[in-house]
């Protein structure tokens, strides 16, 4: 065999070996790498998480930070692209971000469109009322005729409220900060959130007061989502996942956003 067609096979093997079949698409970390942009799904409201200073526009949060650590092991620039829970799936599957990373709950429904890591955060739920509320003393004292309970549309707080409440009423909001208005206007009596989102309305408003469950309420997993069906894109990701937590990168950054509570430990 002649000299050069030996070299033309062997760099035929070789791509395949290296990026799948001849004429296969490009998977997602080959476009991310070619491109030199990872393209970052966020919630800008997600205090601790993924928060836009409504001030300076500049971004804070225990995943924007992991996101520049990603983007740093992956030799690529990041751009964040506004999303929210409500548009979360759309958003992925739709093609919108290679990756969303805004500490987003792993409930079955979302496992049924899209592909998750391994969690790094676990959050229960918690409830936020006023100061001035007399009728919310404690965590008996939400699911009783009369009271209304403001959830954020799209979040999983909304399919457990659902499933939980008895007696009280669900008010489902889908504008922004919709819950907090409603609670603070005195239209709702509480509404329910998570750890970081909690931390938020105690630090920064003058009126929220917080009420926590006696004992597990429900525990949710917290991870990073992406579309379902590519393999190595979803191995690189697991494997930064776990490269975090094993060198500390992680716990650092928790502890900066003051989340060292709810780090999974797995």
């Amino acid at each position: 065999m002649p000299d050069d067609m030996k070299q033309f096979l062997l760099a035929m093997i070789l791509s395949t070996f290296l990026t799948g079949p001849v004429g296969a698409e490009p998977g997602r970390l080959d476009r991310v790498l070619a491109a030199r942009e990872l393209r970052v799904c966020i919630w800008p409201d997600y205090y601790g998480i993924s928060y836009r200073n409504p001030r300076t526009l500049q971004l804070s949060g225990i995943d924007i930070d992991l996101a520049r650590e990603l983007g740093k092991d992956l030799g690529v620039a990041i751009r964040f692209v506004d999303s929210s829970f409500a548009k979360l799936i759309d958003d992925v599957t739709e093609d919108r971000c290679d990756i969303a990373m805004f500490a987003i709950g792993v409930t079955p429904a979302r496992m049924e469109k899209l592909r998750f890591t391994r969690p790094h955060l676990v959050s229960d739920i918690y409830a936020i009322t006023t100061r001035s509320n007399r009728r919310i003393k404690d965590w008996a004292d939400i699911d009783q005729p009369g009271v209304v309970v403001a959830v954020a549309k799209g979040t999983y707080h909304e399919a457990v409220m659902r499933e939980r409440l008895k007696d009280a009423r669900l008010l489902v909001t889908a504008k922004p900060q919709g819950r907090e208005q409603e609670v603070e206007s005195g239209r709702a009596d509480v509404f329910m959130t998570d750890y970081p989102f909690s931390r938020r309305m105690l630090e920064t408003t003058d009126w929220a007061r917080l009420i926590a469950p006696p004992g597990t309420y429900h525990l949710t997993p917290y991870a990073y989502a992406m579309q379902p069906g590519d393999e190595r894109w979803h191995s690189r990701i697991e494997s930064f996942v776990a490269a975090i937590k094993r060198d500390g990168r992680l716990a650092e950054a928790a502890r900066r956003h003051k989340l060292g509570p709810i780090v999974a430990r797995d």
